[in-house]
């Protein structure tokens, strides 16, 4: 199969396959390590991305795979370590404050941790949003450093896979529809995006005013 450049599909996805072509596999990590601190950024559609570009033949499926779970778990790690310096209120006064993060998101990691236990590591690096936070309560709790890390590789190595892994499979199907509609996906894309961060700022102003006048 001849590679297809990635340069040569239009709009936001074309420019997203041409990051990751240009940077190769550490594009890829630094992606995913991204995605630990800016949710809008979502893995879901950046490594079935990597596995086409695995499928192209301009990438290596198990390179994009061992840097994605790199990036997972140095993200991880970082958050375990806020939650272990500030402990809970701090760390909730802190993602209060940053514009791209809900301390509602937090309160939902915490919540599934104190469910689950340590097994919320594992669990929790499968389910969107959660999978950015579920760090914090381990960090808050001193969780076991071993314990983390071993839960933190093994389900971020599962849920990265299971996306590469798609973006590989279906390639065949995935290039044809990219060749001849990439430029309206890409505006769909960045409508839903827009939307997204509409949405977001509405209920933050909202959160703002319940808060002014309490």
């Amino acid at each position: 199969m001849a590679a297809q450049p990635s340069g040569d599909y239009q709009g936001f996805i074309g420019w997203v396959l041409s990051l990751m072509d240009r940077f190769g596999e550490p594009g890829v990590g630094l992606a995913i390590f991204l995605e630990n601190f800016i949710p809008p950024i979502p893995s879901e559609a950046i490594l079935p991305g990597a596995g086409f570009l695995a499928y192209a033949g301009l990438m290596s499926p198990w390179g994009a795979w061992l840097w994605a779970n790199l990036g997972s778990l140095v993200g991880a790690v970082l958050w375990y370590a806020v939650g272990a310096a500030l402990g809970a209120e701090r760390t909730r006064g802190i993602m209060d404050r940053l514009p791209l993060l809900k301390v509602e998101d937090f309160d939902k990691a915490e919540r599934w941790f104190h469910r689950w236990g340590p097994w919320a590591v594992l669990l929790g690096r499968c389910v969107p949003i959660v999978r950015s936070f579920i760090s914090i309560p381990a960090g808050i709790t001193r969780m076991r450093v071993t314990t983390f890390l071993f839960f933190t590789l093994i389900g971020s190595a599962i849920w990265n896979g299971i996306w590469i892994g798609l973006g590989f499979g279906l390639g065949p199907t995935i290039e044809p529809v990219l060749e001849e509609w990439s430029g309206v996906l890409s505006n769909i894309v960045v409508a839903l995006a827009v939307l997204a961060v509409l949405i977001f700022v509405v209920q933050r102003l909202r959160t703002v005013r319940r808060r002014g006048s309490a």
